[in-house]
């Protein structure tokens, strides 16, 4: 998505006309969430993609129109059946789309945009859909726990602020006054990227990283061998550290949204990080090796004081029965593993499930009894 803006920064800064598209609303099970964007130029150049079929069509179609003059508009399409001649989706379910040009309004927020995105910090962009008239800007850019960033004329926005510090991406319709008409702001939040710490620094570390970065994570490559940990080795690694592993974990943030790799197999590294990665946040904790290599460092986990509830959180080996031989099959193999646990995935084929491939809540825990059911 980040290459969307990007495209039209640099359209912008070439003076180039363009137009941005973001799906703002959409049916429940829909591929495509909130944000998703597609961006066209005045001379054809096409970045990023709505529905990948009909409606990026359609779209580009319109933007002649819309770059020279025809305004922002907002247009639903629809899977319903009975009407052919339309764009429609194919799959089922619709969308909503607003179609804007790239006008002094969106020009004036995407350096700062992109600025925060290219740094990693939260940020959240207000974009007025209707009822705005003269009384707001059309696009107000908000960074995470603002305060007083919104001119205080622009008041009847307070309620956006709400949604930026949560990192909440959706409509908000917002009533009018006696003075104001009501609003119907997209708000669109760019919440930091996860972060993925890959311990370890070898040939299946190189690739994971490069499938870390992107799956979007923010990835640090840490390893205590200075010789091995080197920034020409893991040029996807956002950045390299050399350090003892345990201590580095001691001293960076982990949350709820980071994910672990210990990839080293070497009980003098991976048992007092595990030790500490298991009493952390981190959604995920993998960690690379053999039964009988696993077996000796639960052995070893357990004599420093590891619980059995702590344990049951490592996944090792780590990543799914794929097969995988190469480190990049390797890293498929995990990478998939961390999809499943963060979106709730079963791991089973998808031919074998007779359920919205795109779920949630109990949907979702369906999948997982399915999966049950057919051994993965």
């Amino acid at each position: 998505m980040n290459a969307v803006w990007e495209a039209a920064l640099a359209w912008s800064r070439a003076g180039c006309g363009a137009v941005v598209a973001r799906v703002v609303d959409s049916s429940s099970g829909r591929p495509r969430a909130s944000g998703t964007a597609l961006a066209v130029s005045e001379s054809g150049q096409v970045v990023g993609s709505i529905s990948g079929g009909c409606v990026d069509g359609d779209i580009c179609a319109r933007a002649h129109a819309v770059i020279h003059g025809g305004g922002p508009e907002e247009l639903r399409y629809d899977g319903a059946e009975g009407d052919l001649s339309s764009p429609g989706l194919p799959c089922g379910g619709w969308l909503d789309v607003f179609i804007e040009p790239l006008d002094k309004s969106l020009r004036a927020v995407l350096a700062p945009l992109l600025a925060a995105i290219r740094r990693g910090y939260p940020v959240t962009l207000a974009t007025v859909l209707s009822g705005a008239e003269h009384a707001v800007p059309r696009h107000t850019l908000i960074p995470a726990h603002a305060g007083d960033t919104i001119p205080a004329a622009d008041a009847s926005l307070d309620r956006v602020r709400a949604l930026a510090d949560t990192s909440t991406t959706r409509i908000l319709d917002i009533p009018g006054t006696d003075t104001a008409r009501d609003l119907r702001v997209f708000v669109q939040s760019f919440p930091a990227p996860p972060r993925m710490l890959v311990f370890g620094a070898d040939d299946f570390a190189a690739a994971l990283t490069r499938i870390g970065r992107f799956l979007g994570y923010r990835v640090t490559l840490c390893d205590a061998r200075p010789a091995f940990a080197t920034a020409s080795r893991f040029p996807a690694a956002h950045e390299v550290v050399v350090r003892w592993p345990h201590e580095y974990l001691a001293a960076t943030p982990v949350t709820e949204s980071t994910v672990i790799c210990v990839l080293t197999h070497d009980a003098k590294f991976d048992v007092p990080l595990l030790a500490a990665a298991l009493r952390s946040e981190a959604g995920y904790i993998g960690a690379m090796g053999s039964r009988r290599t696993h077996a000796d460092r639960v052995r070893r986990l357990r004599e420093v004081g590891v619980t059995e509830a702590e344990l049951g959180r490592l996944a090792a080996p780590t990543g799914l029965d794929l097969g995988a031989d190469t480190p990049e099959e390797t890293a498929v193999s995990i990478a998939a593993e961390i999809v499943a646990q963060r979106r709730n995935g079963s791991g089973a084929r998808l031919r074998d499930l007779d359920m919205p491939i795109h779920r949630t809540g109990a949907a979702a825990e369906s999948a997982r009894c399915a999966a049950l059911r057919f051994g993965t």
